[in-house]
């Protein structure tokens, strides 16, 4: 079994997705995993990968990769981030109407990047193609129409909402000094 296989069948195994492994000089293995969703994990319930998660993988892949005797110097697990990659059809399918960019392998009108909502094809196309991207280009809304094969890379893009600092209808609450402090928390 070579190092890649035993990854794989590693990080599955235990109930993650592998979403990537990059190999890079000086010995670093660096393995991103996610969580499915609707899957329960004895490391809690989570909609992200927590460092527990990362811990737990880690372990066994550690095991795995010295049974498979893989070169390496140091192993590093941790969660696809907030931009994360979409490397499948059925990365695809699970984020579709996420904000997203892709960058296609050929131009289009000039350009190989846009950013959009992806939508998933219509019922009965053919696995890979038809899927749609709405983008704005500034004055009207747009949409590319593009197959699976067409992309050479595409990633959630991150959106990040600070609002849920502040407890839904948290009353402002004074310091012994007077001051106001908004109602945020300490």
């Amino acid at each position: 079994m070579s190092w890649s296989q035993a990854v794989e069948k590693t990080v599955t195994g235990l109930g993650y997705e592998l979403v990537d492994v990059e190999r890079s000089a000086g010995g670093l293995l660096r393995v991103y995993i996610d969580r499915v969703p609707g899957r329960a994990y004895p490391t809690g319930e989570h909609e992200f990968v927590t460092v527990e998660d990362c811990e737990a993988v880690t372990r066994q892949l550690q095991y795995a990769l010295e049974v498979a005797g893989a070169d390496y110097a140091r192993l590093e697990v941790s969660s696809p981030g907030l931009d994360r990659p979409l490397k499948r059809v059925e990365d695809y399918v699970r984020f579709a109407g996420n904000l997203v960019q892709i960058t296609l392998k050929l131009p289009f009108q000039g350009r190989k990047k846009f950013q959009g909502t992806l939508v998933a094809p219509a019922e009965g196309a053919a696995e890979g193609s038809g899927w749609h991207l709405v983008f704005n280009d500034g004055k009207v809304d747009q949409v590319l129409d593009f197959a699976f094969e067409e992309v050479r890379e595409a990633r959630l893009v991150p959106v990040l909402d600070f609002k849920g600092r502040r407890g839904k209808g948290a009353p402002a609450t004074q310091s012994p000094a007077g001051e106001t402090d908004g109602g945020q928390q300490q």
